[in-house]
C-alpha cells in the first residue's frame, strides 16, 4: 500500500543527445558573406598599405597574398563545416542544440527552465531570408542560441516555444 506523504517519482531527465534538424542550407552562403566581410576590410587595407608603402612593396604583397590564400581557405572549409555540425531541436520536454566549429558544444534545456525565447534577424541574416532564436534558461550556463534558421522556422520555433513556456505556467499556478 502507497504512503499517502510520498513525495512523487523524480521526472525523467531528457538524454543529451544528438538534435535532429539542420539549420537552413542558406546559412553556409551567409555565414560565408559575414566572414568574407571581414576578409574584404582585411584585403583592402593591406592593398592600401601597399599602394602608399614607400620605395619596395614586397613584403606587402607577400602579406596580401597570404591574407588571399587564408581567406579563400577559411571561406571555403568554415561555412560548409559548421552547416555540418550545427544542429537544433524543440522536444516537448526539452531543448537540444549543437553548435561550434573548432571548440564544439552540444546542450540542452528543459522546457521547464525556459524564461524567455527571443528572435534577432540583423541585416544581414535578413538578406538571406535567416533568423537567431535565443532561449534563456534558469541556467547559469546561459542561454541556448540557434543561428542560421529560416524565418518562418524560426517563427514557429519561438510561438512553440512561448505556447509551452505559457501552458507551463499555468499548470504550476
Amino acid at each position: 500500500m502507497p504512503i499517502a506523504d510520498a513525495p512523487p517519482p523524480p521526472a525523467p531527465t531528457p538524454d543529451l543527445r544528438p538534435p535532429r534538424h539542420r539549420v537552413s542550407p542558406r546559412a553556409i552562403r551567409y555565414w560565408t558573406a559575414r566572414a568574407g566581410t571581414g576578409w574584404a576590410l582585411l584585403f583592402v587595407a593591406q592593398a592600401v598599405w601597399l599602394v602608399a608603402a614607400p620605395a619596395d612593396g614586397r613584403w606587402q604583397a607577400l602579406a596580401l597574398a597570404l591574407t588571399a590564400v587564408l581567406a579563400a581557405a577559411h571561406l571555403t572549409v568554415m561555412p560548409r563545416w559548421r552547416y555540418a555540425v550545427h544542429r537544433w531541436e524543440a522536444a516537448p520536454d526539452a531543448v537540444y542544440t549543437q553548435s561550434g566549429w573548432f571548440d564544439q558544444e552540444r546542450r540542452i534545456a528543459p522546457v521547464s527552465r525556459v524564461q524567455t525565447v527571443d528572435t534577432e534577424r540583423g541585416p544581414l541574416e535578413q538578406l538571406f531570408g535567416l533568423s537567431s532564436v535565443t532561449v534563456t534558461t534558469a541556467s547559469a550556463a546561459g542561454a541556448l542560441e540557434i543561428k542560421g534558421l529560416d524565418r518562418e522556422v524560426a517563427d514557429r520555433l519561438v510561438d512553440d516555444l512561448t505556447a509551452t513556456a505559457v501552458r507551463d505556467d499555468e499548470d504550476a499556478t
